[in-house]
Protein backbone atom coordinates (compact mmCIF):
# COMPACT_ATOMS: atom_id res chain seq x y z
CA UNK A 1 0.00 0.00 0.00
CA UNK A 2 1.16 3.56 -1.12
CA UNK A 3 0.56 6.77 -0.57
CA UNK A 4 1.56 10.07 1.17
CA UNK A 5 2.22 8.57 4.68
CA UNK A 6 4.13 5.32 3.25
CA UNK A 7 6.73 4.26 5.68
CA UNK A 8 5.43 5.98 8.14
CA UNK A 9 4.30 4.96 11.62
CA UNK A 10 1.94 6.84 13.33
CA UNK A 11 0.37 6.42 16.88
CA UNK A 12 -3.34 7.72 17.49
CA UNK A 13 -4.56 7.87 20.81
CA UNK A 14 -8.50 7.61 21.14
CA UNK A 15 -8.41 5.44 17.95
CA UNK A 16 -11.62 3.42 18.32
CA UNK A 17 -14.25 5.69 17.31
CA UNK A 18 -15.16 8.84 16.17
CA UNK A 19 -12.68 11.06 14.27
CA UNK A 20 -9.57 8.42 16.10
CA UNK A 21 -11.17 5.79 14.25
CA UNK A 22 -11.14 7.76 10.94
CA UNK A 23 -7.65 9.06 11.79
CA UNK A 24 -6.61 5.64 11.77
CA UNK A 25 -7.90 4.33 8.80
CA UNK A 26 -7.59 7.51 6.93
CA UNK A 27 -3.57 7.02 7.65
CA UNK A 28 -3.67 3.67 7.11
CA UNK A 29 -4.84 4.24 3.31
CA UNK A 30 -2.26 6.46 2.95
CA UNK A 31 0.43 3.89 3.43
CA UNK A 32 1.16 4.52 7.16
CA UNK A 33 1.39 1.76 9.75
CA UNK A 34 -1.23 2.29 12.86
CA UNK A 35 -1.35 2.14 16.25
CA UNK A 36 -4.34 1.98 17.36
CA UNK A 37 -5.04 2.92 21.06
CA UNK A 38 -7.89 3.49 23.47
CA UNK A 39 -9.25 1.93 26.65
CA UNK A 40 -11.07 -1.05 25.39
CA UNK A 41 -8.55 -3.47 23.16
CA UNK A 42 -11.88 -5.52 21.47
CA UNK A 43 -12.90 -1.94 19.87
CA UNK A 44 -8.91 -0.92 18.87
CA UNK A 45 -8.51 -4.39 17.49
CA UNK A 46 -12.16 -4.05 15.15
CA UNK A 47 -10.04 -1.10 13.84
CA UNK A 48 -7.12 -3.24 12.98
CA UNK A 49 -9.52 -5.83 11.74
CA UNK A 50 -10.80 -2.95 9.01
CA UNK A 51 -7.20 -1.80 8.22
CA UNK A 52 -5.86 -5.40 7.86
CA UNK A 53 -8.69 -5.89 5.53
CA UNK A 54 -7.86 -2.96 2.61
CA UNK A 55 -4.37 -4.11 3.02
CA UNK A 56 -2.91 -2.35 5.89
CA UNK A 57 -0.91 -3.02 8.65
CA UNK A 58 -1.82 -1.88 12.38
CA UNK A 59 -1.70 -2.96 15.89
CA UNK A 60 -4.19 -2.77 18.68
CA UNK A 61 -3.07 -1.36 21.99
CA UNK A 62 -5.68 -1.22 24.79
CA UNK A 63 -4.25 2.11 26.88
CA UNK A 64 -6.11 4.48 29.29
CA UNK A 65 -4.87 8.35 29.04
CA UNK A 66 -4.88 8.65 32.48
CA UNK A 67 -2.87 6.05 33.51
CA UNK A 68 0.97 6.70 33.09
CA UNK A 69 1.34 2.69 33.06
CA UNK A 70 -0.59 2.18 30.37
CA UNK A 71 1.10 4.63 28.69
CA UNK A 72 4.80 3.24 29.17
CA UNK A 73 3.49 -0.07 28.14
CA UNK A 74 1.87 1.85 25.33
CA UNK A 75 4.97 3.23 24.03
CA UNK A 76 7.26 -0.41 24.23
CA UNK A 77 4.53 -2.02 22.31
CA UNK A 78 4.68 0.55 20.01
CA UNK A 79 8.53 0.43 19.17
CA UNK A 80 8.93 -3.06 19.85
CA UNK A 81 6.66 -4.00 17.06
CA UNK A 82 7.33 -0.97 14.23
CA UNK A 83 10.87 0.33 15.82
CA UNK A 84 9.86 3.76 15.83
CA UNK A 85 6.65 6.73 16.12
CA UNK A 86 6.81 9.21 13.01
CA UNK A 87 3.11 10.97 13.97
CA UNK A 88 1.85 11.05 17.53
CA UNK A 89 -1.72 11.63 17.94
CA UNK A 90 -3.04 13.12 20.80
CA UNK A 91 -6.64 12.43 19.90
CA UNK A 92 -8.59 10.85 23.07
CA UNK A 93 -10.70 12.98 25.10
CA UNK A 94 -13.08 12.77 27.62
CA UNK A 95 -16.22 15.72 28.49
CA UNK A 96 -17.75 14.22 31.60
CA UNK A 97 -20.11 16.25 33.83
CA UNK A 98 -21.11 18.75 31.58
CA UNK A 99 -22.93 20.62 34.95
CA UNK A 100 -21.95 24.74 36.38
CA UNK A 101 -18.41 24.80 37.94
CA UNK A 102 -20.62 25.00 41.49
CA UNK A 103 -21.68 21.74 40.74
CA UNK A 104 -18.28 20.21 39.40
CA UNK A 105 -17.00 17.78 41.74
CA UNK A 106 -12.96 17.31 42.30
CA UNK A 107 -13.06 13.86 41.34
CA UNK A 108 -14.13 15.22 37.46
CA UNK A 109 -11.76 17.42 37.95
CA UNK A 110 -9.02 15.30 38.42
CA UNK A 111 -10.12 12.60 35.91
CA UNK A 112 -10.69 15.06 33.22
CA UNK A 113 -6.38 16.76 33.64
CA UNK A 114 -5.73 13.06 34.06
CA UNK A 115 -7.44 12.45 30.27
CA UNK A 116 -7.45 15.30 28.59
CA UNK A 117 -3.90 17.33 29.69
CA UNK A 118 -1.47 14.85 31.97
CA UNK A 119 -1.78 12.01 29.50
CA UNK A 120 -1.31 13.63 26.33
CA UNK A 121 1.99 15.39 28.07
CA UNK A 122 3.16 12.66 29.29
CA UNK A 123 2.85 10.41 26.25
CA UNK A 124 4.19 12.90 24.15
CA UNK A 125 7.36 14.24 26.21
CA UNK A 126 8.40 10.34 26.61
CA UNK A 127 8.17 9.97 22.95
CA UNK A 128 9.82 12.98 21.88
CA UNK A 129 13.37 12.18 22.75
CA UNK A 130 13.10 8.68 20.38
CA UNK A 131 11.62 10.84 17.89
CA UNK A 132 14.76 13.54 17.89
CA UNK A 133 16.88 10.09 18.33
CA UNK A 134 15.69 8.82 14.50
CA UNK A 135 15.96 12.31 13.24
CA UNK A 136 12.34 14.22 14.13
CA UNK A 137 8.83 13.70 13.67
CA UNK A 138 5.24 14.94 14.23
CA UNK A 139 3.08 15.85 17.60
CA UNK A 140 -0.87 16.65 16.68
CA UNK A 141 -2.76 17.61 20.06
CA UNK A 142 -6.45 17.86 19.52
CA UNK A 143 -8.31 20.51 21.46
CA UNK A 144 -11.73 21.64 20.28
CA UNK A 145 -13.30 24.89 19.53
CA UNK A 146 -14.12 24.66 23.22
CA UNK A 147 -10.49 25.67 24.03
CA UNK A 148 -11.24 29.08 22.46
CA UNK A 149 -15.14 30.13 22.73
CA UNK A 150 -15.15 28.88 26.86
CA UNK A 151 -19.01 27.39 26.41
CA UNK A 152 -20.65 27.63 29.65
CA UNK A 153 -21.48 24.30 31.54
CA UNK A 154 -18.58 23.37 29.15
CA UNK A 155 -15.45 24.67 31.66
CA UNK A 156 -13.91 21.94 32.74
CA UNK A 157 -13.17 20.62 29.07
CA UNK A 158 -12.42 24.40 27.93
CA UNK A 159 -10.08 24.58 30.48
CA UNK A 160 -8.40 21.37 29.90
CA UNK A 161 -8.50 21.83 26.07
CA UNK A 162 -6.76 25.38 26.37
CA UNK A 163 -4.40 24.15 28.93
CA UNK A 164 -3.12 21.49 25.86
CA UNK A 165 -2.73 24.25 23.55
CA UNK A 166 -0.88 26.12 25.60
CA UNK A 167 1.45 23.01 26.30
CA UNK A 168 1.99 22.55 22.13
CA UNK A 169 3.00 26.03 22.03
CA UNK A 170 5.49 25.14 24.30
CA UNK A 171 6.64 21.73 23.10
CA UNK A 172 6.85 23.21 19.68
CA UNK A 173 9.68 25.48 20.78
CA UNK A 174 11.29 23.16 23.19
CA UNK A 175 11.59 20.07 20.69
CA UNK A 176 12.26 22.46 17.55
CA UNK A 177 15.25 21.81 18.13
CA UNK A 178 14.92 17.62 17.81
CA UNK A 179 13.07 18.30 14.72
CA UNK A 180 10.06 17.74 15.61
CA UNK A 181 6.59 20.05 14.78
CA UNK A 182 4.23 20.26 17.63
CA UNK A 183 0.65 21.85 16.39
CA UNK A 184 -2.91 21.57 17.58
CA UNK A 185 -5.99 20.89 16.04
CA UNK A 186 -9.37 22.79 17.29
CA UNK A 187 -12.49 21.21 15.74
CA UNK A 188 -15.88 22.41 15.60
CA UNK A 189 -18.92 19.91 15.77
CA UNK A 190 -18.42 16.57 14.30
CA UNK A 191 -20.25 13.16 15.25
CA UNK A 192 -18.96 11.44 17.68
CA UNK A 193 -19.62 9.99 21.52
CA UNK A 194 -18.99 12.99 23.40
CA UNK A 195 -20.90 15.48 20.79
CA UNK A 196 -23.86 13.09 20.00
CA UNK A 197 -23.47 12.86 24.29
CA UNK A 198 -24.04 16.59 24.41
CA UNK A 199 -26.66 16.35 21.79
CA UNK A 200 -28.29 13.90 24.46
CA UNK A 201 -27.75 16.15 27.23
CA UNK A 202 -28.30 19.56 26.48
CA UNK A 203 -31.34 20.62 25.30
CA UNK A 204 -31.21 22.86 21.67
CA UNK A 205 -27.19 21.92 21.65
CA UNK A 206 -27.88 20.34 18.36
CA UNK A 207 -29.52 23.26 16.83
CA UNK A 208 -27.24 25.84 18.42
CA UNK A 209 -23.91 24.37 17.08
CA UNK A 210 -26.22 24.05 13.43
CA UNK A 211 -27.05 27.42 13.81
CA UNK A 212 -23.46 29.01 15.29
CA UNK A 213 -21.22 27.63 12.06
CA UNK A 214 -21.40 29.20 8.54
CA UNK A 215 -21.38 25.99 7.12
CA UNK A 216 -24.85 25.10 9.04
CA UNK A 217 -24.15 21.95 9.88
CA UNK A 218 -22.43 18.89 11.94
CA UNK A 219 -19.67 17.81 10.31
CA UNK A 220 -18.69 13.90 9.60
CA UNK A 221 -15.73 12.38 11.34
CA UNK A 222 -13.96 12.20 7.79
CA UNK A 223 -14.30 15.72 7.18
CA UNK A 224 -11.36 16.47 9.57
CA UNK A 225 -8.99 14.49 7.70
CA UNK A 226 -7.68 16.77 5.20
CA UNK A 227 -6.88 19.54 8.32
CA UNK A 228 -5.04 16.03 10.12
CA UNK A 229 -2.70 15.13 7.27
CA UNK A 230 -1.83 18.65 6.55
CA UNK A 231 -0.48 19.15 10.37
CA UNK A 232 0.88 15.45 9.90
CA UNK A 233 2.93 16.35 6.44
CA UNK A 234 6.09 18.27 5.85
CA UNK A 235 4.42 21.27 6.47
CA UNK A 236 6.26 24.89 7.08
CA UNK A 237 4.17 24.61 10.08
CA UNK A 238 4.57 24.57 13.94
CA UNK A 239 3.60 25.61 16.87
CA UNK A 240 0.14 26.65 15.70
CA UNK A 241 -3.77 25.72 16.88
CA UNK A 242 -5.72 24.94 13.26
CA UNK A 243 -9.09 25.23 13.56
CA UNK A 244 -11.63 23.12 11.60
CA UNK A 245 -15.02 24.77 12.29
CA UNK A 246 -16.96 25.14 9.50
CA UNK A 247 -16.40 28.66 10.14
CA UNK A 248 -17.88 28.91 13.80
CA UNK A 249 -15.19 31.30 15.08
CA UNK A 250 -15.48 33.72 12.38
CA UNK A 251 -19.78 33.86 12.94
CA UNK A 252 -18.73 34.64 16.53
Amino acid sequence: MTGRFEDKVVLVTGGSRGLGRAMCTGFAAEGARVVVASRKLDACQAVVNDIEAGGGQALAVAAHMGSTEDLDRLIDTAYESFGRVDILVNNAGINIGMNPLSDTSPDIFDKMVDVNLKGPWYLASRIAPRMGEQGGGCVINVLSVAALTTPAYMGMYAATKAALGALTEVMAQEWAGWNIRVNALAPGSYHSDLTDGAIAAIPGYEQGMVDAALIARIADSEEILNPVFYLASEAYTTGITLVADGGLMAKR
